[in-house]
């Protein structure tokens, strides 16, 4: 019981200002244009991309999960951190209550940037993790990281 913390780091090309923005400010709409084959749509549900806001991450037919729900909960633009919490979705059952993620973007000293997130799983039961499953989840964000990164990169001018 209690909560299960996965963490990962990757650096980037792209300067933390721009990645930040792409990924957390305006994945609502780079993302199902950059990725039709997984994200269909994402739609603010409420507010506009401030704290608090909630947006609906509605996923390709043929995907294993339908639509995510996440509340951005702490959103700091000029140290480009973010955390923000899936509260409701296919993932979300009587055995995992929400998930917890925090990411944050900072200079490498050399243009671009490293990023780091951790992510909380949070229940009231005992849950057991496959190494495929944590695997899994973690190549799924790094995908999408990559693909925001190369588009930034083929697109000097985009997210600045």
């Amino acid at each position: 019981m209690g909560v299960f913390t996965f963490a990962q780091e990757f650096e980037s090309p792209i300067s933390p200002s721009r990645l930040f923005k792409a990924l957390m400010l305006d994945s609502h709409t780079l993302l199902p244009k950059l990725m039709p084959q997984s994200i269909e749509s994402i739609e603010f549900c409420e507010g506009h991309g401030e704290v608090g806001s909630i947006k609906q991450t509605n996923f390709a037919q043929g995907c294993l999960i339908k639509y995510a729900k996440h509340r951005i909960d702490e959103l700091d633009v000029k140290n480009c951190r973010c955390k923000y919490s899936l509260i409701e979705g296919d993932i979300i059952d009587e055995k995992l209550k929400r998930v917890e993620y925090e990411a944050e973007f900072t200079d490498d000293g050399h243009g671009g940037c490293i990023c780091k997130i951790s992510s909380n799983y949070c229940s009231d039961l005992d849950i057991e993790f496959r190494d495929e499953d944590i695997e899994f989840g973690k190549d799924r964000a790094t995908e999408v990281y990559r693909v925001i990164e190369a588009y930034l990169l083929a697109n000097p001018n985009a997210c600045t």
